[in-house]
């Protein structure tokens, strides 16, 4: 913009960015904090979706016992967990065939509940709001905003109604300041304005680096004679090679409803691999395809979600904040849970940042933000920490390939407990990991049929996915050139791959390869924004309530 707008500011006790289920536990767990002290505290959580749940995408299948602590009548509230597990299922896949393995503690889902994140996450915004959290979906958090001794104050909600030029149209709000004694930072994974933080306090310099994995999951209606109601499948191998990290879930739910995905770890090493063709093409092994004949699909989406475990983790507290959930790397990927640890994450926070909030009756004696750093050592002594231990070798073990990696884990997991002596390092940076395109085979991926597999557009079409088209493209090159000289040159453009939503075409433009970016096509994934080789694609927030609408996945 060519102008200094000013905006409109708002004081808080504690703002918090995200409302998935680390930061409305966070937001419950202050309440209830502040109603046991007999205090008043005012508590806001701003949500980029168009409404809480829009952009919640998990597998999933979950473990109640963050639930049960925050809230120990869950069932009585009427918490959406009406399908428990009633068997388990893991397989080993060729390309023929399914080999079944034994049910290891891991995928061992006795007392857990096939749900839906989006319905879990409305619930919880419920509960808050009934305790007094002011929720306001569609208002993107764009800016963190610091005090004078580089605490953090607070966020701003990006401007609505600005133009693709920059320049605000008829249409144009400017964004509004939210200040609070503490922010929490619950954007989930890969979030934006969370990177900036773990950059600006260096907060990961004595992390291993993230690793991460895009999931793609199918909401599909099936015939009853292909539906066990309460059944969670879990495979490995094919189609993915022995060097590649990936799997599959497949989650029998009420109604004749089947969840079925695909995780591909974005450590993977052939430009020419599509992460959604891979999963396209699993649908159609023998085993697989029974599920869904006869069946209709009916909503997809895709989600980066984080690896790394424990040795990833950056430090999760600084001045006037903490880091929950995704948004720091709370998941147990040997479980393919999250959402109990993230849970367990916002609480933890709200226990750390209670004690410090004081008396808001003079906001302007507020210029610095205190430090929660009682939140890491009780987060150290929890629970959530000492799974986390116990899994923290698993991931990286796969840098040896499938076959090592489940010899190891033999050792590691079933001998040892978890408890091994020493803790592996991860393979390094995903971006890092693509060899040169002159190096690789390139991969011939069956046309899809329209019946069983599909192409990314049509899948799109069932994310509901919406972006105002007169705004500023929020998928940023810093040096579009780079995008023909290394990623077109050099690798194939793998953009054009690793993206599940076709956002990225080579076009010929006056004789010559260019690139589109079809950023209206954004389901924000955040796959570029970390798989990118020379990390030239920076993903930023696009307006507030742009995106895909997941409703009940």
């Amino acid at each position: 913009m060519t102008e200094t707008i000013e905006r409109d500011s708002m004081q808080y006790d504690v703002v918090i960015v995200g409302a998935g289920p680390a930061g409305l536990a966070a937001a419950v767990k202050l309440k209830q904090l502040a109603a046991a002290d007999g205090r008043e505290i005012s508590v806001c959580v701003v949500e980029k979706g168009s409404e809480v749940g829009a952009h919640a995408l998990s597998g999933a299948v979950i473990d109640p016992k963050a639930l049960a602590e925050l809230f120990p009548d869950w069932q009585e509230l009427g918490a959406p967990l009406t399908r428990s597990v009633t068997a388990d299922k893991v397989m080993f896949l060729t390309e023929h065939k399914a080999y079944k393995l034994p049910v290891t503690p891991n995928f061992n889902n006795h007392g857990n509940y096939i749900i839906s994140l989006g319905e879990l996450v409305r619930w919880l915004a419920e509960q808050a709001e009934n305790l007094g959290v002011e929720i306001y979906p569609g208002f993107a958090a764009t800016e963190i905003l610091y005090h004078d001794d580089g605490s953090v104050k607070g966020i701003a909600t990006g401007n609505m109604g600005v133009g693709k030029d920059g320049e605000p149209t008829a249409n144009f709000q400017p964004g509004m300041e939210l200040w609070a004694q503490q922010t929490i930072f619950a954007e989930g994974c890969r979030g934006s304005l969370s990177g900036q933080i773990i950059k600006r306090f260096d907060l990961d310099k004595h992390s291993q680096p993230q690793t991460y994995g895009l999931g793609i999951k199918e909401i599909w209606g099936v015939p009853s004679e292909n539906h066990q109601p309460g059944l969670a499948v879990h495979t490995a191998g094919w189609p993915l090679d022995s060097k590649t990290y990936g799997g599959s879930f497949i989650y029998h739910l009420d109604d004749n409803q089947v969840a079925v995905g695909f995780v591909v770890g974005l450590d993977y090493t052939n430009p020419y691999l599509s992460p959604f063709e891979e999963f396209q093409r699993f649908k159609t092994h023998p085993e697989i395809r029974k599920i869904f004949e006869g069946g209709r699909r009916i909503a997809y989406g895709a989600r980066a979600l984080v690896e790394g475990g424990l040795q990833s983790l950056p430090k999760l507290s600084f001045g006037g904040g903490v880091l929950v959930g995704d948004a720091a790397g709370f998941l147990n990927m040997p479980r393919i849970k999250g959402i109990h640890t993230a849970m367990k994450s916002g609480m933890l926070a709200a226990e750390a940042v209670f004690p410090l909030l004081e008396s808001l009756d003079d906001v302007d004696s507020f210029d610095t933000g205190a430090e929660a750093a009682a939140f890491q050592t009780a987060f150290e002594q929890s629970w959530a920490h000492e799974e986390l231990h116990a899994a923290r070798n698993v991931r990286p073990a796969f840098k040896w390939g499938l076959y090592a990696a489940s010899l190891y884990l033999a050792l590691d997991q079933g001998v040892l407990k978890g408890k091994a002596p020493w803790t592996l390092k991860h393979h390094g940076k995903d971006h890092e990991s693509l060899q040169k395109a002159a190096d690789c085979t390139p991969i011939d991926y069956p046309k899809p049929d329209g019946v069983l597999t599909f192409d990314r557009l049509s899948s799109v079409f069932l994310a509901n996915t919406a972006h105002e088209e007169d705004q500023p493209g929020h998928l940023v090159l810093k040096n579009p050139q780079l995008m023909l000289d290394v990623n077109y040159k050099q690798y194939a453009s793998p953009e054009t791959r690793y993206c599940p939503a076709a956002v990225y075409e080579i076009v010929e433009e006056g004789g010559a390869p260019a690139l589109r970016i079809n950023s209206a096509n954004c389901i924000h994934c955040k796959t570029c924004d970390i798989k990118d080789p020379t990390q030239n694609i920076v993903w930023v927030c696009p307006e507030g309530g742009s995106g895909p609408n997941y409703g009940s996945m």
